[in-house]
């Protein structure tokens, strides 16, 4: 009965990621700004995304809510690095070290800086582009909402 009460462990395992090629996720910075809105919550851009060939951001967007189908299919269509900036983002250090050693310098900087890594804040702040600043600020403005309601027994499972 105990088992019940456990919060479902979160698993990234870096083996998977060998087998499916990775895409590239080098986008325009009016690309990452409308994914900043849709993950603001702003359907309308979220709609824009999908209508327009990104069904990967929208995913990644559901993934950052803890939707566990969109977490599955961005490792599976070849998005696991986005997946592993999500995870590094909540603290997973499997994710945060498998970023680092295949080169994902950008996606893990942005993951430690949602995590609240002062110096990772500041590599964003001077080495990436300012869109990719705002984007990263976003999504920890949206992570710490979803920690805060996780922890706050009015708002249980309420993930916004």
């Amino acid at each position: 009965m105990a088992s019940w009460f456990r919060k479902k462990k979160r698993t990234y395992s870096p083996d998977n990621l060998q087998k499916i090629q990775l895409k590239s996720i080098d986008y325009p910075a009016k690309i990452i700004l409308a994914w900043t809105k849709a993950i603001e919550g702003k359907d309308q851009f979220l709609l824009w995304l999908k209508d327009n060939g990104y069904p990967e951001l929208v995913m990644a967007t559901y993934a950052i809510y803890l939707k566990d189908d969109a977490r599955e299919w961005l490792q599976k269509n070849g998005y696991a690095h986005l997946m592993a900036m999500i995870n590094g983002a909540e603290g997973n250090e499997s994710a945060q070290k498998w970023l680092l050693s295949h080169q994902f310098d950008l996606l893990y900087h942005m993951a430690l800086a949602i995590e609240d890594e002062r110096s990772s804040v500041l590599w964003i702040a001077q080495n990436a582009p300012k869109d990719i600043f705002l984007l990263t600020k976003t999504i920890k403005k949206v992570k710490d909402q979803i920690e805060e309601n996780h922890n706050d027994i009015h708002s249980f499972r309420k993930d916004v």
